[in-house]
């Protein structure tokens, strides 16, 4: 079985919705019926606790989520790769810090979310110039650009087309400022766990995962 494919989400700040995207992937992942372990970086531990939501009896909701630090991530994650297909990372709000530095130095793949607002473009702009200088040292590392909690709004749609002045790739998907986000943390799962009034999420969610593998040149 080859080793796993490991997607870093990075950002600079919070709000950028870094662990809602991080539980969608991983219950993409689930979705297509691939075995995913998330690992959550962050000391803020939002991953963790999302997946510990989850009803203990209802093993269709549980995402594999284990907490640890930059380091325990270095020391194991030739183990995480053998235990799963995909290993998926929940990095701190830093691009300085060192559970961060770790995830980019193990990552195939740092996807980027990108609230489209002018001062969340500013921090993705520090995100990218620190993920093209890790690319130059690393044949592994590639990065891309999701929009993220996007709006239907004349502001959205400007921003939005100035993330295509980034350097990265910006992914051909993104996910939209819906409720069922919030939902699907209340059950502790993704939101193709929700009732069929997710189905706009469900759809997003689907596209985003087939864009990130087009990213790691698996479609």
């Amino acid at each position: 079985m080859p080793l796993a494919r490991v997607i870093a989400v990075v950002s600079q700040k919070g709000g950028a919705g870094k662990t809602t995207v991080t539980m969608q992937l991983g219950g993409g992942f689930h979705a297509l019926g691939a075995s995913v372990v998330l690992v959550d970086l962050d000391p803020q531990e939002s991953a963790y606790r999302w997946a510990e939501a989850a009803p203990l009896l209802d093993s269709e909701l549980q995402l594999d989520v284990r907490k640890m630090s930059g380091l325990e991530l270095i020391k194991h994650i030739g183990d995480l790769q053998r235990e799963a297909e995909y290993v998926i990372l929940d990095t701190p709000p830093s691009i300085h810090h060192p559970s961060t530095l770790a995830a980019l130095a193990v990552a195939h793949l740092a996807v980027i979310p990108a609230v489209p607002s002018p001062t969340d473009l500013w921090s993705t702009l520090a995100v990218e110039r620190l993920i093209l200088t890790r690319m130059e040292h690393s044949y592994r590392l590639h990065g891309c650009i999701l929009p993220n909690r996007v709006q239907n709004t004349a502001l959205a749609t400007d921003v939005l087309e100035l993330l295509h002045e980034f350097t990265l790739p910006i992914l051909d998907a993104m996910l939209c400022q819906r409720n069922a986000y919030p939902q699907s943390a209340v059950i502790g799962a993704s939101v193709f766990q929700l009732a069929s009034g997710a189905d706009a999420a469900q759809k997003e969610v689907a596209q985003l995962i087939a864009a990130v593998l087009k990213q790691l040149g698996e479609n």
